[in-house]
């Protein structure tokens, strides 16, 4: 991906025409064009030098962004430089318009004064057109566009409003001319349109200025994420504090923040205490007390205590700057709801000449002046504007994803901001999103000695990060003793092995454990019982016979009931999606109102449940962002909760810094409010057309001077701009929507093929184990069964897998393989 910067767009038909002079360009596979921000991204293998020549020969110009001291200035310089273009020139301009209004307007309407020419209209004449022609040179770059883009047949804004002040100066010069001739000249006097020329100049660039400001507001919410970036970074080497750039600091240095001071990059307290204000960064209010081996991230503020921290990423990776970066890269991509304004602005341009054309030509052919005819013409031409269009979509998209930020949601792109209030299911996963993912042990049970029971789940957990495996070793760790372990299995979504002592134990849930031992149905009817009050049972096997349970207990997050509530109240069907036993979700699905919940389902399943969801509706998938990466994926939307981790902001759509369940109510509703912004933009862009249009060409019998067709214009894309700017004010509101959608019960469909595998060589359990833990090294394999007595091996295949793969694993682990045949 390449960005440039593009100068000298001034409406939507100009964006039109550089997208598709850029593509054109071998080697470009997209491009995309924001009038907001004057920026443009590329994806492709084309040469940076052919993409700028193509920009050029189009009539604009290119260049790659330059390299600024920090990312602050160059945001500044997006509409800094052109406001203050215009304002030079607007300032210029009435310099000399304001003695052209009174020779023409205030001389012969209010009968002003002027010295020694009160009679000589032929001099009053001259007099306006060589100011009105001073003031076209001054504005010469609407000239310079929009001539050049008609000369190549990509007619813009420029174009309708050179043509409008160009015909009114041309038809105002003949005028003269037939006054130098004897013509009537006072006839001719009051037919000028020199100040029409110029007015329609200085309206349009007025409404240029207002416009850029408000777009340089829009930006408000990047340039503030852009303020809280460091340029210096006090490091802390050989017990000396030394004040370097912030690219200076790399990996592991030690760096130190004072009571006051911004934290240049994200860290890890390694010495000191402090109250830490990450509002600006998050939109949390209340300070954050920080300690020892706690996280401290770039663009917050330490209120009080002495940090000393090492770098956990450097400046480019931190936190704050992918937070940048996906708000400028979501700018510069394109909403679904772009496409109208794209379709119509196309085509705009061109239709508004031809309609001036006609205007001028019915007039005169149903008998008016050639003067009355020219004014609705031009006014045609200076009324129309396609700014509206080109800004409706972007602008609320850039303010609502601003918006978002300042409260720590980032929308990864404009479509993703689109199409998340037109979401219908919304599915969570259980484990760190309903609930806070810190388990605690509440129930035990053992057959054999407790200490002895503790200390081998103590070693058979202490191998796994898995949050059940943690709240066991915890559990476990006051009575651990050194022994002899190794061989440790991990089998994704079911259980552990390890070697103990020379005996094999597992640990997983039932359906796991039942492959190695029998469990008793007293047991079994204990550990229901724990399941309906919500709680994850692990059972654990030792060899062939089973040896004890743990009932663990997950606490839910405080608002999830609440987000669950609201959630349904605004029309999403609340789908959970878990692993656990049917009686445990069950339980916690109830517990905080989800309207659906699909239990027992392996990591690799997940992404095939989002799926057959997506027969509903559009899919909202909320998980960790590493666990459920392939969910998130298959998800329309996949929304990342947690601590905005690199793996997480890669797998969503979305991610919601502030690992806060609410903030997923606040994204939807704010997608919706932005999408009824972007709606009402363009019904009023396309009502100002629809309107204005036909007001110029008389056909409702009034005569709008060209001048106020001008002034007309350049308030409509104001008009646009300020609407978008309402979504600062946002503040999210429920209302009751329905949803009538009703999920099926479903099972999933068994994707896995089964195989038969028949072995010679078996003789014993351990035979048994050694051809299990093969045949499970290879990928997309599941071992149903092992005999010795039947020599055989049952194996479940997920994707691809050749007989040659199983047959060659057995025989690595010296079997013979007889056959291989499915089941």
């Amino acid at each position: 991906m390449k960005e440039f910067q593009v100068k000298g767009m001034t409406c939507a038909a100009c964006v039109n025409r550089v997208e598709k002079a850029v593509k054109s360009v071998d080697g470009v596979t997209s491009c995309n064009v924001s009038l907001l921000t004057n920026s443009m991204v590329v994806d492709g293998s084309a040469n940076s030098q052919e993409i700028i020549k193509a920009v050029s020969d189009a009539g604009y110009q290119a260049s790659l962004p330059e390299a600024k001291e920090n990312l602050k200035d160059e945001e500044d310089d997006v509409n800094k430089q052109e406001t203050q273009d215009y304002k030079n020139g607007l300032l210029q301009s009435l310099i000399l318009l304001i003695p052209l209004m009174y020779l023409s307007m205030g001389h012969s309407m209010l009968h002003l004064p002027v010295p020694y020419f009160d009679q000589n209209m032929l001099a009053l004449s001259i007099f306006q057109m060589m100011l009105a022609g001073v003031i076209i040179v001054i504005n010469w770059h609407f000239f310079h566009h929009g001539f050049s883009s008609l000369w190549k047949k990509s007619p813009t804004m420029d174009t309708l409003v050179a043509l409008g002040s160009f015909v009114s100066y041309v038809y105002s010069f003949a005028l003269v001319i037939g006054m130098t001739m004897g013509y009537d000249v006072m006839h001719l006097y009051h037919g000028l349109y020199f100040e029409a020329s110029a007015m329609i100049l200085v309206f349009i660039t007025v409404g240029k200025i207002l416009e850029s400001i408000s777009k340089g507001r829009t930006t408000s919410a990047l340039k503030g994420l852009i303020a809280l970036s460091s340029k210096q970074i006090t490091l802390l080497k050989d017990g000396k504090e030394v004040e370097v750039d912030i690219e200076q600091a790399k990996l592991n240095d030690v760096f130190v923040v004072k009571p006051g001071e911004k934290v240049p990059l994200d860290g890890k307290i390694i010495h000191g205490f402090s109250a830490v204000d990450e509002s600006s960064f998050t939109g949390e209010s209340v300070p954050v007390d920080k300690a020892e081996n706690d996280t401290i991230n770039a663009g917050t503020i330490n209120l009080s205590g002495y940090l000393q921290a090492i770098v956990i990423r450097e400046n480019k990776d931190t936190l704050l700057q992918q937070m940048i970066t996906m708000v400028k890269q979501a700018a510069l991509t394109k909403a679904p709801i772009a496409k109208i304004a794209d379709t119509v602005s196309g085509i705009f341009v061109p239709f508004v000449l031809v309609l001036s054309l006609v205007t001028f030509v019915v007039w005169m052919l149903v008998g008016q002046t050639f003067a009355f005819a020219l004014a609705r013409a031009i006014t045609v031409l200076v009324i129309s504007c396609p700014c509206a269009l080109g800004l409706a979509t972007p602008v609320a998209i850039m303010v609502g994803n601003g918006v978002g930020a300042k409260q720590g949601i980032l929308f990864k792109t404009s479509a993703i901001l689109e199409e998340t209030g037109k979401s219908k299911i919304i599915v969570f996963d259980k484990t760190g999103t309903i609930t806070k993912g810190k388990f605690v042990v509440e129930n035990m049970f053992t057959t054999i000695n407790e200490q002895t029971f503790k200390n081998m789940l103590y070693h058979l957990e202490s191998h796994s990060q898995h949050p059940l495996a943690k709240a066991i070793v915890e559990y476990t760790s006051d009575v651990s003793t050194a022994v002899e372990t190794k061989d440790f299995v991990m089998h994704n979504g079911s259980g552990v092995e390890l070697n103990y002592q020379g005996a094999h134990i597992y640990g997983g849930n039932q359906r796991f454990i039942e492959q190695y031992a029998v469990i008793d149905q007293s047991i079994l009817q204990q550990t229901n019982d724990f399941a309906k009050q919500g709680k994850t049972v692990l059972f654990f096997a030792k060899e062939n016979a089973f040896i004890g349970y743990v009932a663990l207990k997950d606490e839910l997050k405080e608002d999830a009931e609440q987000v669950v509530q609201n959630l349904n109240t605004i029309g999403l069907q609340t789908v959970m999606l878990t692993g656990d036993k049917k009686e445990t979700a069950l339980a916690i699905g109830q517990e905080v109102g989800i309207q659906k919940v699909i239990s027992q389902v392996l990591p690799t399943q997940k992404q095939d449940v989002v799926k057959k969801l997506q027969s509903y509706g559009k899919v909202i998938m909320v998980g960790d962002g590493v666990n459920d990466a392939l969910a998130l994926t298959q998800a329309d939307i996949g929304v990342a909760i947690g601590d905005g981790s690199d793996v997480a902001i890669d797998a969503a759509d979305i991610v919601l810094v502030k690992n806060n369940l609410k903030d997923i109510v606040t994204a939807i509703l704010l997608s919706r409010k932005t999408l009824l912004n972007i709606k009402e933009n363009l019904f009023w862009a396309f009502f100002y057309n629809l309107i204005c249009i036909p007001v110029a060409m008389g056909v409702f019998g009034l005569k709008l001077n060209p001048m106020y067709g001008a002034l007309a214009m350049s308030l409509s894309s104001v008009t646009v701009v300020t609407n978008a700017l309402r979504l600062n004010l946002f503040q999210p509101v429920l209302k009751y929507k329905r949803n009538d959608i009703e999920i099926k019960e479903f099972e999933m469909e068994e994707k896995n093929m089964k195989k038969q595998i028949m072995i010679d060589g078996m003789s014993c359990s351990h035979c048994e184990n050694a051809v299990r833990k093969a045949l499970e090294k290879v990928t997309g394999v599941t071992v149903e069964k092992v005999s010795a007595a039947d020599k055989c091996a049952v194996v479940s295949l997920e994707g691809e897998v050749s007989d040659a793969s199983l047959k060659k694993a057995v025989e690595d682990a010296d079997y013979d393989v007889v056959e291989v045949k499915a089941l």
